[in-house]
């Protein structure tokens, strides 16, 4: 039996906990992980953390590796979608090839999990999310809204294969329900 694959979509700023404990986690249940980007290279990182400000705060994380281009993505290719949050998802849902790769599987009815600011990805695949049911991190309510989508006001939540959490505290529970979905599907589903 092959090893179910995965595909993280993000760029530079993507939230720490956000790519990391994803993809070491899927890892650990042996599925093949690739990381997409712009451009293949070493993405810089941001550790968003809840202090004693009304939003939260930046700093610099580590390092991780893209391995592929938004470019070199076949999506017919994998089982299932991780958009991180961070600022990433600001700048990288502008790229030309990311809407198709993100419609997919919205489309093949593949598993997807979005945290937090990962919502703004959606933004430029309106006509593929309209109707669905979401939550991410509340700043971005106004933006899941004008989607069509309607916004959860829950830490995390399930609405068929798209698993949404409100920010890096929710992942376990997005986790746990995103391997579950994994394991029950298989490519080009």
């Amino acid at each position: 039996m092959t090893a179910k694959k995965v595909l993280i979509v993000t760029g530079d700023a993507v939230e720490a906990l956000e790519v990391y404990y994803p993809y070491f986690r899927c890892l650990e249940e042996g599925f093949d992980v690739d990381i997409a980007a712009p451009h293949q290279k070493k993405l810089n990182t941001v550790i968003h953390d809840f202090e004693d400000w009304e939003t939260y705060t930046e700093k610099k994380g580590y390092m991780i590796d893209s391995n592929m281009t938004f470019e070199q993505v076949d999506p017919n290719d994998y089982d299932a979608l991780i958009i991180p949050g961070g600022r990433a998802p600001e700048h990288i849902r502008m790229h030309e090839d990311l809407p198709g790769i993100v419609s997919h599987f919205f489309i093949a009815d593949k598993p997807i999990a979005v945290m937090c600011h990962g919502s703004l990805v959606l933004t430029t695949i309106a006509d593929v999310v309209e109707g669905r049911k979401m939550t991410a991190y509340h700043a971005c309510r106004p933006e899941v809204e004008s989607i069509g989508a309607e916004y959860m006001d829950e830490m995390n939540y399930v609405d068929d294969n798209l698993i949404s959490g409100h920010a890096w505290p929710d992942l376990p529970s997005i986790m746990k329900e995103f391997v579950k979905q994994v394991k029950g599907t298989t490519v080009n589903s």
